[in-house]
């Protein structure tokens, strides 16, 4: 649903063709959930169908242009003031992961636990310098954009997220020991060596070493 309405608070701007909402969509997310103009298209004719965008002409260049409609806007109203519904979360991978390797014969829980560590603490360390990129461009007055700004909100969102995620795993381990000590995890870790514990998240708050990984982008600025 947020390509749905966020192809809606586009419109709401003023009419639009199916590549320059893709584009507007990645700059103000920055590309952190890429769409193909497939997905566009078929999302705006599903918004036509429902009679929340309407065609709106064409432009210069012989674009079809997309309108949204008094409906549409009552529905991008009601979308901004309805909480998110966490009462089905997505499926999450990682969490699936672990579970069915909990007992899985052949499987060291221990070494996804830790390869994942290792991957997590790096998009950290990514997110963490992509912020301090934007935050120095918006201070400065090189960036006054929403699109900057819009991308700064994403990265904390994503800064927060792999945090979370870091501590979940170094939790999921000392958990899986506690286990095995009691003989309830079917072949759980041992004990997790000194030095493997995530870093504490307070490195989230300035730049980090620079490293490649899912958030490794340059913005403008």
């Amino acid at each position: 649903m947020s390509i749905r309405h966020g192809l809606l608070a586009l419109l709401e701007r003023g009419p639009r063709y199916g590549s320059q909402l893709r584009t507007e969509f990645e700059s103000r997310t920055g590309s952190t959930w890429p769409l193909n103009v497939g997905q566009v298209y078929t999302t705006l004719a599903r918004l036509e169908r429902d009679g929340l965008v309407a065609p709106g002409g064409e432009d210069a260049a012989g674009h079809t242009l997309y309108a949204i409609t008094d409906t549409g806007r009552g529905e991008l109203r009601d979308w901004y003031e309805r909480p998110v519904d966490r009462a089905n979360p997505p499926r999450d991978e990682l969490a699936i992961k672990l579970a069915m390797a909990v007992g899985a014969p052949g499987v060291d829980i221990r070494a996804v636990i830790q390869s994942q560590r290792h991957a997590t603490v790096r998009a950290m360390q990514d997110y963490t310098r992509l912020k301090a990129q934007a935050l120095s461009a918006i201070e400065t007055g090189q960036a006054h954009e929403r699109d900057d700004v819009a991308w700064l909100l994403v990265l904390e969102q994503l800064i927060f997220q792999t945090e979370a995620e870091a501590r979940w795993l170094d939790h999921s381990e000392a958990r899986l020991v506690r286990l095995a000590a009691l003989g309830t995890t079917g072949g759980a870790p041992a004990a997790p060596a000194a030095g493997n514990a995530t870093p504490p998240p307070a490195a989230a708050t300035g730049p980090t070493s620079g490293t490649t990984g899912p958030a490794a982008r340059t913005r403008r600025g």
